[in-house]
């Protein structure tokens, strides 16, 4: 792949040396050519001194040739204007803005421009850990009609076939997380104790899966 990211910050700069270590081709963008020292000594990517949606500036990055580009600088309304230009006026299908505001973040993310929302991530991430299992999903679709959980299996269904917990819950298993490692779930995957799993279902039945889930399986 080759990946073009407008911002050499702290994000912008580890992830084009993440994307270089698995042999991508990068070109970071920053409009402070002094950002660059960041990207260290080794990296081999182009460095591009401008604005990210200048397209003169996307062009000698590469952009006509890119696979995906990335706005991570430190402003909402530059990721924004850049993410647009990539994929409205380059055809860049896979676009990632980094958005401070989580209101924004929402709106552009219905535009089809996938959006990281920095606040939003860690306070979610902060209130899953301190509200009840089930206040607070892991994902949360933009339509807000699709939700992803972690679960710990209780006791209850350890012993119990996966599929007899997807129906009688009404949630899909994406994957199991077991003994330190992920695996996804068969016909005939039997739960473990300390599985952990990480349930899809919709919003509005939440709350009725969470109760069977912690309940235990029906008898036959």
């Amino acid at each position: 792949m080759h990946v073009v990211i407008m911002g050499c910050g702290r994000v912008g700069s580890t992830l084009a040396r993440s994307l270089e270590d698995r042999n991508h081709t990068v070109s970071v963008i920053d409009s402070n050519p002094d950002a660059f020292r960041r990207l260290g000594p080794t990296f081999n990517g182009d460095k591009i001194t401008g604005y990210g949606f200048d397209q003169a500036v996307l062009t000698k990055a590469g952009i006509g040739r890119a696979d995906a580009f990335a706005a991570v600088s430190s402003g909402d309304n530059s990721n924004i204007i850049a993410a647009r230009v990539a994929r409205e006026s380059f055809g860049i299908q896979t676009v990632v803005a980094r958005i401070y505001d989580p209101g924004r973040a929402e709106v552009y993310q219905r535009l089809g421009i996938t959006t990281v929302a920095t606040v939003k991530w860690t306070a979610d991430q902060v209130l899953r850990r301190v509200l009840p299992a089930g206040a607070e999903p892991t994902f949360r679709d933009p339509s807000g009609t699709i939700r992803l959980d972690q679960v710990v299996i209780p006791d209850a269904w350890v012993g119990q076939r996966t599929l007899d917990l997807q129906e009688q819950a009404g949630v899909r298993i994406a994957w199991i997380d077991r003994l330190g490692e992920g695996m996804l779930p068969t016909r005939d995957s039997v739960l473990q104790e300390g599985d952990v799993l990480h349930l899809v279902m919709r919003e509005d039945s939440a709350s009725r899966a969470y109760r069977i889930v912690q309940r235990g399986p029906e008898e036959n």
